[in-house]
């Protein structure tokens, strides 16, 4: 198993040294992890990322740690923001990175759907217009190709909210454009400590890509040393419920496939 998604403070919301983050990954028995802190934006955005002048020292954090027991990757977590494709693009010239993630938090301009600050907005609107919006994004995101796999995939459930009937109106439309893309997801284990209490992504979409033979990564999104790996045995659980038998690695963002 990897750990592909793991946070450094310089996010401004993330507590641990790489180092620790490696610790308890090299405890649990991974086969790699990666780093993929977020992106840099520009100054006007929300200061829950990385600024860019940070961006030298995320890279040499990470560099002295490798060389380890383990490999250790380096990548981004990238927000898709539409206008802002030539940004990231900049960004993945930077530094010859393991992985590009691309996640989708904003569904208008400043208003993130896992922000606490907002989350009054989820009674204010009407939720199915709320979901509308993000897996609009989200499929444009995936469909733009700057990314190697996807993260967290129905996120606006975080704090509890989803909207009534098949959710898989949602689901296919993006699984589509993974197949048509190329490109990979994750089923990410932080929802399991939020609100949600389940997986981003939920089974029907995990089992549904499996059907369409999309890759599939489980990370923790660790924002802690102890969230590294978290509930992986449940998560590769319900992956081969779903009937996936093999994961993906990243180097030099080329995608391997391995057994599980």
């Amino acid at each position: 198993m990897n750990d592909y998604h793991i946070h450094t403070p310089l996010c401004h919301h993330a507590v641990g040294t790489p180092l620790e983050y490696l610790q308890t990954a090299e405890k649990l028995g991974l086969m790699e992890i990666g780093f993929a802190d977020h992106n840099p934006m520009p100054a006007h955005f929300d200061q829950w990322r990385m600024s860019f002048e940070d961006l030298p020292r995320y890279i040499e954090m990470i560099e002295e740690i490798r060389g380890s027991s383990i490999p250790v990757r380096i990548g981004l977590e990238c927000d898709y923001i539409r206008g802002y494709e030539s940004w990231i693009e900049q960004l993945a010239a930077k530094y010859p990175w393991d992985f590009l993630i691309g996640s989708v938090h904003y569904i208008s301009p400043g208003w993130a759907v896992d922000d606490p600050q907002y989350l009054s907005r989820f009674a204010d609107y009407p939720v199915q217009e709320i979901w509308d919006l993000y897996w609009k994004n989200y499929v444009e995101a995936i469909k733009s190709e700057l990314f190697d796999f996807v993260a967290h995939p129905d996120l606006p459930k975080k704090f509890g909210y989803r909207p009534k009937g098949d959710l898989a109106r949602y689901y296919e439309p993006a699984i589509g454009a993974l197949v048509d893309h190329g490109a990979a997801y994750e089923m990410n284990t932080a929802g399991l400590r939020k609100e949600a209490e389940e997986i981003y992504p939920a089974y029907t979409f995990v089992k549904l890509a499996g059907i369409a033979g999309v890759p599939v990564l489980i990370n923790s999104d660790a924002h802690a040393p102890e969230e590294v790996g978290y509930n992986f045995d449940f998560a590769r659980e319900i992956a081969g419920k779903a009937g996936y038998k093999n994961t993906v690695r990243f180097e030099k963002r080329q995608r391997i496939e391995m057994p599980w």
